[in-house]
């Protein structure tokens, strides 16, 4: 499954999504659960960019007392029953995910190694996603989504991530030759047509560990002990 991914900059590469419009919001340059990002959907009259928050159940709206619990990929295959996602399923609220890369773990050396992977010819590409919406306490609505998710046991580079034992899974990349049919599905039947794998041919992975993290100076490590003192 996929938990963090490369956001397409607004200003790089667009021409790739000319359908939408550029995002008129900032979004940090690496998304994670719960931080905001642009999402394309389509309304009764056009195509928009909208923000929305990664995980189509906030951890904010997880209720007092139930297990936190990951909403970043829906699989394709039980969308329709599970709670999370079947309504957004059921009434087509269907959403491109933009992006340069997206990062997978790989065990192959017997520890996880964060991998990127993109388009081979260097293109940004979107994720076929479902969005809701969830009313705040202030008031105002707030927009949030998943990405959805296929097997990828037969896929050469999808079937190479996650940990031994597991499932293999991939993200449904939607060609840009799709955006509009994708976003423009009538019924559930037809948007199950689109969940498929990307030819392998098309796409790139490679290698990206984080950097590693920095050691606490002597100066924080002291400033640390005075303030446990105080």
């Amino acid at each position: 499954m996929c938990t963090s991914y490369e956001a397409n900059p607004n200003d790089s590469r667009w021409d790739v999504f000319s359908l939408f419009p550029v995002p008129n919001f900032d979004y940090r340059p690496e998304i994670y659960k719960d931080y905001y990002a642009p999402i394309f959907r389509r309304d009764a009259e056009a195509f928009e960019t909208v923000p929305a928050s990664f995980g189509i159940v906030p951890r904010r709206h997880i209720p007092p007392g139930v297990k936190v619990f990951d909403t970043m990929n829906a699989r394709s295959e039980s969308i329709a029953e599970k709670r999370s996602f079947s309504g957004a399923w059921k009434n087509l609220q269907l959403c491109l995910i933009p992006c340069r890369t997206f990062f997978e773990p790989n065990y192959e050396s017997g520890k996880p190694v964060r991998w990127k992977i993109g388009m081979a010819s260097g293109d940004p590409l979107a994720i076929a996603g479902l969005w809701r919406s969830w009313k705040e306490v202030d008031g105002t609505q707030t927009l949030a989504f998943t990405m959805l998710t296929v097997n990828s046991d037969e896929h050469p580079l999808m079937n190479r991530f996650h940990k031994p034992g597991d499932e293999k899974r991939s993200v449904v990349i939607v060609p840009p030759t799709e955006y509009a049919d994708w976003l423009s599905c009538r019924t559930t039947d037809e948007a199950r047509s689109f969940l498929n794998l990307y030819p392998v041919g098309a796409m790139h992975g490679e290698a990206f560990p984080l950097p590693p993290r920095k050691p606490k100076s002597p100066t924080a490590v002291e400033d640390s002990d005075q303030q446990t003192l105080l």
